[in-house]
C-alpha cells in the first residue's frame, strides 16, 4: 500500500517566508509607533512656549543673524531647550531666511510658530521721540543727540543740512515737529530726513492753499513768518489774529517789532529777561531796528502756524500784546494808543502777579 506524504509539510523556504512576513509587520507596527509617539511630541512641542516669563521679553536679532543664532540667542536668555530643533521647525516653514533684525517683545505663553512670526512680521520695538513746536533747530538736534535708541552719525549740528544733501539751506525751521517713531539702531540721519520732507510737505499744503496778494513771495517767506507766529502765541485761535498783525505792517512797510526774533538773534547769551538795550542791539534778526522778515526762521513751526501764516485773519489790527492774566493770551490794538494802554495793562497785571 502506497501512503501519499502529508500537504502540512512545509519547505525551509516557506518557513523563512513566513518569519521574515511577520518580522516586517512587526517593524512596521513598531515604525507606526515610533511615528506616532514622535507626532505627539512634536505636537506638544509645538505648544511649549519658547520662555516661562509671565510678561513679554524683550528680544533682539542682530542683523545679520542667523537663525541658528537666533535659536542659540533664545535659549541663552530665556532657557529655552531645543535651540536645534527650532532652527529646523523655521528652516521646514520657510521663516529661517526671513527674520528681521530688530528688537522685539516676545509675548508671554508664545509658542515657536508665533515666535517665529513675530521675527518675520518685523514688527520691532518703537521708540517715541518727540520735536515739539516752537523749538529751535538746536534744541531738536540736541533731543536727537540725547535719545537712546538713535545710532548717532552727525556729530556736529552744523553738519546736519549737508548730510541730508542740501548743504545751501538753512536748518532752522526745516524740520516739522511731531512723534517720531524710531527703532533701536535707525541712524538721525534717517529721523532727520523723514522730519525735512513732513515739513516739506506741509509748507507745500499750505502755500497751495493761500490767499491771493499777500506780502510773502515764496513758500520759505511763509515758514520764516510761520515759525514766528508759533514763537508769539501757543493759543491755537490767536495765530490767525497775529498772523493778521504781522501780514498788514508788511504791506504797509511797518517793522515787526516782535520780541521773539530779537531772543533769537540774541542767541545762547539771552539770560530769559528782554531789555530795552537788547531791543536796540542790531543783529540780523532784531525787527526793532531791520524792516521786513527775518533772513531765516527762528524756530520750528507746527501746522496751525503754517495754516495761519498764509491765511491770516481780516482787521485792522497793528499791535499786540500779552494780557498778563496768566491764559496766554493776547491784546489786539488799532492804533500805538491803544497799544500804549494795553502794554501799561500787562505791566499793571505782571506786577500783580509778582507780589
Amino acid at each position: 500500500m502506497n501512503v501519499r506524504p502529508s500537504h502540512a509539510y512545509l519547505s525551509p523556504r516557506h518557513n523563512g517566508q513566513h518569519g521574515f512576513a511577520k518580522l516586517l509587520l512587526v517593524m512596521v507596527m513598531l515604525a507606526a509607533v515610533l511615528c506616532l509617539g514622535a507626532y505627539m511630541l512634536l505636537q506638544r512641542w509645538l505648544e511649549q512656549p519658547v520662555h516661562q516669563e509671565s510678561a513679554a521679553i524683550r528680544f533682539e536679532v542682530a542683523k545679520g543673524a542667523s537663525m541658528s543664532e537666533v535659536a542659540y540667542q533664545l535659549a541663552q536668555q530665556s532657557g529655552y531647550g531645543t535651540p536645534q530643533l527650532l532652527t529646523l521647525f523655521a528652516r521646514y516653514r520657510g521663516a529661517a531666511t526671513r527674520i528681521r533684525a530688530g528688537e522685539y517683545d516676545i509675548p508671554p505663553q508664545a509658542t515657536p510658530a508665533e515666535f517665529l512670526e513675530v521675527l518675520v512680521a518685523g514688527k520691532v520695538v518703537s521708540y517715541p521721540l518727540t520735536i515739539i513746536e516752537g523749538w529751535t533747530f538746536q534744541q531738536m538736534f540736541s533731543a536727537i543727540e540725547q535719545h537712546a535708541a538713535l545710532t548717532k552719525t552727525i556729530t556736529a549740528a552744523g553738519d546736519v543740512m549737508a548730510r541730508l544733501g542740501r548743504p545751501d539751506e538753512h536748518p532752522e525751521g526745516r524740520f516739522y515737529p511731531d512723534t517720531y517713531l524710531v527703532t533701536k539702531g535707525q541712524s538721525d540721519v534717517e529721523l532727520l530726513e523723514q522730519a525735512y520732507q513732513r515739513m516739506s510737505s506741509e509748507l507745500a499744503t499750505a502755500w497751495a492753499a493761500r490767499q491771493e496778494e499777500l506780502p510773502l513771495k515764496s513758500p520759505y517767506e511763509a515758514l520764516i513768518l510761520a515759525s514766528i507766529i508759533e514763537k508769539e502765541t501757543s493759543v491755537d485761535d490767536e495765530r490767525e489774529q497775529i498772523a493778521g498783525v504781522f501780514i498788514r505792517r508788511l504791506q504797509k512797510g511797518m517793522r515787526l517789532q516782535t520780541d521773539p526774533t530779537v531772543i533769537y538773534g540774541i542767541g545762547a547769551s539771552y539770560d530769559g529777561n528782554i531789555t530795552r538795550a537788547h531791543l536796540r542791539q542790531d543783529t540780523p534778526y532784531n525787527t526793532y531796528t531791520r524792516g521786513g522778515l527775518t533772513p531765516t526762521p527762528i524756530a520750528l513751526p507746527g501746522r496751525r502756524s503754517l495754516q495761519a501764516a498764509v491765511n491770516p485773519a481780516a482787521g485792522s489790527s497793528l499791535y499786540f500784546v500779552a494780557t498778563g492774566t496768566g491764559d496766554g493770551r493776547h491784546y489786539f490794538s488799532q492804533s500805538l494808543a491803544e497799544h500804549n494802554r494795553a502794554v501799561s495793562r500787562y505791566l499793571a497785571n505782571q506786577r500783580r502777579g509778582n507780589r
